[in-house]
């Protein structure tokens, strides 16, 4: 299998700030024919690198409504429930968690009413506090720095190198540090098969 490279990365950075660019302009910026980074973008997608292509809008153009960012604190036990509702919420563009469990949204709220939207979309019971902040400007750069390729062997964890390999099980592409991880990997795919038609 053939090691991810910084031409790969060169490629991902082109793409991240423009994903419709041409193969024949990134082509020509890292050095290689246009088939060939075809070849390159499709492998990242089938790695699950580049998981799809899509397009950034700014709501704000499209529908009324007050940039906020909110911080809740919410009940530990409803933490997942709350999530998954301000992730459905259509007013909602980004959800963050932090490490110290803590939920933060970015949302564009009508009016600016922020009781009552969160109201209407929340069980207000399940948050313990929150903190609304008002935003004069969002601008999402994303940027690859000084990352590393590092994928995972699915069997055993361990990263996976040029020995490594690649296979097709079930639906999903998984990837193996060596041979015997993905013999395993298979064999215990198998037998989970047969148990759940068995």
């Amino acid at each position: 299998m053939r090691d991810l490279d910084e031409t790969d990365l060169e490629i991902l950075e082109l793409l991240l700030s423009d994903s419709r660019r041409p193969w024949s302009e990134i082509a020509e910026v890292v050095g290689l024919s246009p088939p060939a980074v075809s070849d390159r973008v499709k492998r990242l997608q089938e790695i699950g690198v580049i998981q799809r292509f899509t397009v950034d809008v700014d709501r704000t153009q499209l529908h009324e409504g007050v940039p906020i960012l909110v911080n809740f604190t919410v009940r530990p036990e409803k933490f997942e429930s709350v999530r998954k509702t301000l992730l459905e919420a259509e007013a909602v563009e980004y959800v963050f968690t932090t490490a110290e469990h803590d939920l933060l949204c970015y949302a564009l709220v009508v009016d600016g009413d922020v009781p009552t939207w969160l109201a209407e979309i929340l069980d207000v019971r399940s948050i313990e506090n929150y903190d609304v902040q008002l935003l004069t400007g969002i601008k999402w750069t994303p940027t690859l720095g000084e990352t590393k390729f590092a994928l995972t062997c699915a069997e055993c964890g361990n990263t996976v190198t040029r020995e490594g390999t690649a296979a097709r099980i079930g639906d999903e592409l998984y990837q193996f540090c060596c041979p015997s991880c993905e013999a395993r990997f298979e064999e215990q795919y198998e037998r989970m098969e047969e148990e759940a038609t068995g």
